[in-house]
């Protein structure tokens, strides 16, 4: 998956530094306890291909194909009960 791909499937950038020098990552919330999370800008493989968790599980979710993603995000959204 590229970083245009998880553009368009909505995450948001989030920044962040520490000590030696900043980087950035995705975020898209689902619900409270729900939220995918890129690898950061620094953790990119060789051949430019990002892949996305699904935050803090264990073990880990890793999806690397937009299509997986993309339709994940859609089934869950759908099902979002709305308040």
């Amino acid at each position: 998956m590229t970083e245009k791909e998880i553009q368009l499937l909505g995450f948001e950038m989030q920044e962040s530094s520490d000590e030696f020098e900043p980087f950035y990552y995705y975020t898209y919330k689902i619900a409270d306890g729900l939220e995918f999370i890129s690898c950061a800008n620094d953790e990119v493989s060789e051949d430019q291909e990002w892949h996305v968790d699904i935050f803090n599980t264990d073990p880990h979710i890793r999806f690397t194909e937009f299509g997986d993603v993309q339709g994940l995000i859609n089934i869950l959204e759908k099902r979002r009960v709305k308040k």
